[in-house]
């Protein structure tokens, strides 16, 4: 039976493929581990297997396995970011990928300075306007573009997205010219894409994803707990 690692080291395969198939340095595009739902020992296992960056999105889950893994762990918040939650998810992660307001913005720059840390963001964008999901809307993103430039201790990184299913690869291309939109407007430099999870993290690479989401594919089926 294929072990987590042989599916790691094909994983990471797959990603040297689509980065060549696009002319791309793999060494631009990191594979972001999704252990959200999976055990201790799971992520213990990838890490054994080389892999350092992972995400979760519940933080009361995620403190208990920061609680007993290696400290040299990256841990990404993928997760929705209630304003409850800021101060203990600033506290435990470095990168959090579901900026979706400037509201929010505001208030986690005024709680990590209050924690002394300094934490990479991605701004979540609702690329197509879909009513069942929350973040920045396209047009309304450009218009805060201001807004976003002078925050003293959020670095924003990029923008994120979860596109609609089927004909992911056109909402990739659209989440990147909406980044190029953003830093004309804004002089803001947004250098990391993330997007693309197990089903269509290749297509991602090919419109320029930095950070690929993958869960399923690395660690098997996923049993959500309660």
């Amino acid at each position: 039976m294929e072990g987590l690692a042989d599916r790691l080291a094909e994983l990471q395969g797959r990603v040297a493929d689509a980065c060549a198939s696009s002319g791309r340095d793999p060494g631009e595009v990191e594979l972001l581990a999704v252990s959200k739902t999976f055990p201790a020992e799971a992520v213990l296992e990838a890490y054994e297997a080389g892999q350092r960056n992972f995400g979760e999105s519940r933080q009361q889950e995620a403190a208990t396995k920061i609680e007993v893994l290696p400290g040299d762990i990256r841990w990404h918040f993928i997760g929705g970011l209630q304003r409850n939650k800021v101060r203990k998810v600033l506290s435990s992660f470095p990168v959090v990928h579901s900026m979706d307001s400037v509201r929010l913005l505001e208030h986690s720059d005024r709680i990590a300075g209050e924690l002394a840390v300094k934490t990479q963001v991605y701004l979540e964008v609702n690329i197509a306007g879909e009513e069942s999901k929350g973040g920045f809307l396209p047009d309304d993103l450009l218009a805060v573009g201001g807004t976003l430039v002078g925050f003293a201790h959020l670095e924003i990184r990029g923008l994120m997205v979860i596109p609609p299913e089927g004909e992911s690869r056109r909402w990739f291309a659209e989440t990147r010219i909406l980044r190029d939109r953003v830093e004309s407007a804004t002089g803001l430099k947004l250098p990391s894409l993330s997007m693309g999870m197990s089903g269509d993290f290749e297509d991602a690479i090919r419109e320029g994803a930095t950070i690929v989401r993958v869960g399923s594919a690395l660690f098997g089926h996923r049993s959500y707990m309660q």
